[in-house]
Order: C-alpha cells, then structure tokens, then sequence
C-alpha cells in the first residue's frame, strides 16, 4: 500500500465516521481503533466530552484532542518518573498539531469555525444536517487530523 493510500483511506475513514453523527474526537479515535488497542466502545467514551471544542465550549478542536489521544496509545507516556517517555509524547503531539495548524491556520475549535468572543455554545449538540456539513469545516478538519496521524504512522512502518 502507498504512503498517498494508506493516508487516503484513514481520511475517508474518519470523516464517514463523523457524517454518522460521532463527534470530532470521536470519529479521529475511531479511525485509530486497531492503534490503541481499545474496542469502539471505549473509545467513544473517551471521545464523549471533547467535541466541539471540548463540550461546545470552543477551545482546542477535537480533531486535535484525538491526536493527542492516538499519540498516547504511539509514544506513551505511562511511568510518571520517566520524563524522557512524557517529554517524547509532548514532542510527538506538539508535531502533529503543528501541522494541523500550519494546514488550517489554528488548533482553536471557535477559530477554526470563526466564531467570536469565548466561542461557548449551549451545551446541545448541533442537528447533523445537509446545513451542519455545508457551513462547518469539522468534516474536512476530522480528515485533515486522521491523514496526518495516518501520515506518521505510514512513515515509521518499518517496511517502508
């Protein structure tokens, strides 16, 4: 499988996850599921409280919260005495966030969606609607998040 496929298809993956109604973080955990080892359930948990910026409340896009999850699962950080482990986490998710903001400009859900002030929104989700996916980039940034994490993971296969 190329690098441009294997990318591809994690992409595609993640955002038909998110068009059947699953939140930004978790439509990016989901497309990762055979990485973390953990069944959908779990990760639909995990996921329940960091969409739309962390419960609406517009702050880091959730498309980037699930990146960092997904690092954990890559470079974990799991003895809290070992700081090499945890400052190798931080620099794997700080890469990936910082291509998703050299990509789309921000890692911040309410600038991403060029909302003003704080950008918190009552707590209702947003009806999925022709509407929802036609205003909302959060299709297209769920994509952007799998395709990079699909990216560096195609290049540390050993194979290739």
């Amino acid at each position: 499988m190329t690098r441009e496929s294997f990318v591809q298809e994690r992409r595609e993956s993640a955002m038909e996850i998110f068009r059947r109604g699953y939140n930004c973080c978790q439509a990016v955990l989901l497309a990762f599921e055979d990485v973390t080892g953990l069944d959908s359930n779990a990760l639909v948990k995990i996921g329940s409280g960091l969409g739309g910026g962390v419960a609406r409340m517009r702050d880091v896009c959730g498309t980037v919260s699930g990146m960092a999850i997904v690092c954990g699962f890559i470079c974990p950080s799991d003895d809290p005495q070992d700081q090499s482990r945890r400052k190798a986490c931080y620099e794997l998710v700080q890469k990936l966030a910082g291509e998703f903001r050299d990509l789309n400009g921000s890692v911040v859900c309410r600038e991403l969606l060029g909302l003003g002030g704080n950008g918190w929104q009552k707590p209702e989700p947003s009806a999925r609607s022709a509407q929802f996916y036609k205003k909302r980039p959060c299709e297209q940034l769920v994509g952007d998040s799998a395709a990079i994490i699909a990216g560096y993971l195609y290049d540390k296969i050993p194979s290739n």
